[in-house]
């Protein structure tokens, strides 16, 4: 008797394993591969055919930049973007004398960062010129950018890791960590929209550790550096055949030894011109 009632009981045992073992195969609803979140991010931007018709992009609108941190200001004055394949300029102009100008550009051989006042880097072009994988890689500008990396994944090699979603403000965002080919301190995460996979914010950290070895002054801190830069896209609008956003946004922060730095740039575009040709020179900047 004891036999014939242990039965049911191992059966339903038996049932249960199975089951449990079939759920935690099937894959759960939020996980996706990156090339996923990559192809309906491009359907996001417009058809194959509108964004291959697109080979040179020229933008232009405002610019407002907010430094937070002492010597604090705020300053308003114009933006330009273009680019042309992997060919990518970024320049803001202000009416500061400490603040007159920010260049960019990288000419698909090598990137400059121009000097904002005679002989001096702004902390944004510095941070640029130690990382310049950022532009290099066509990340800088995301989708405005011919040279947007996810428009030829396989020509940059990189390496895409889906992460998953993240609530970033209220909003719940794919992750996608992005690895150049070779080698860099800088992690890069890439987020999109959870519904629309349209490309809203990249993230970029880079620690450096503090100096080892022997302090000649005691009085001297050493500590570790902290740098990262996000870049914000939103206020999305067609623009012949493709939606883009309108609004850029970069903020930077900077922790280190010698002090702190946050600052907030604000781009709106309101000048859209496709296909136009561009003198290959304009994006072979100088530092002076």
């Amino acid at each position: 008797m004891k036999k014939r009632a242990s039965l049911p009981i191992l059966f339903s045992i038996a049932i249960a394993l199975i089951v449990s073992s079939f759920v935690r195969a099937v894959p759960h609803p939020d996980k996706m591969k990156a090339e996923e979140v990559v192809a309906r991010h491009l359907e996001s931007i417009g058809p194959t055919k509108a964004r291959e018709a697109i080979t040179t992009r020229i933008m232009s609108g405002t610019a407002q930049v907010i430094f937070r941190t002492t010597p604090s200001g705020q300053a308003v004055g114009k933006a330009v973007l273009a680019s042309d394949g992997m060919k990518n300029l970024f320049a803001m102009s202000f009416p500061s004398p400490v603040y007159p100008r920010e260049q960019l550009a990288f000419n698909g051989n090598s990137f400059m960062a121009a000097f904002a006042t005679p002989g001096n880097r702004s902390v944004l072009g510095t941070f640029l010129m130690s990382n310049d994988i950022i532009f290099k890689q066509g990340l800088m500008c995301g989708a405005l950018s011919s040279a947007w990396p996810l428009l030829d994944v396989q020509a940059r090699r990189a390496e895409l890791d889906y992460v998953g979603t993240r609530k970033i403000d209220d909003r719940v965002l794919h992750e996608v960590k992005y690895s150049p080919r070779g080698s860099t301190d800088v992690k890069i995460s890439l987020f999109f929209d959870k519904e629309t996979f349209r490309h809203v914010r990249t993230e970029y950290e880079r620690v450096i550790p503090a100096p080892m070895g022997k302090v000649e002054y005691t009085n001297v801190q050493e500590r570790e550096g902290r740098y990262k830069m996000v870049e914000e896209f939103s206020l999305f609008k067609p623009e012949q055949g493709l939606n883009l956003p309108h609004i850029y946004t970069i903020k930077l922060s900077v922790d280190t030894v010698n002090g702190t730095f946050l600052a907030e740039w604000t781009i709106k575009l309101v000048q859209f011109d496709f296909n136009q040709k561009i003198d290959p020179s304009a994006f072979s900047v100088t530092a002076n």
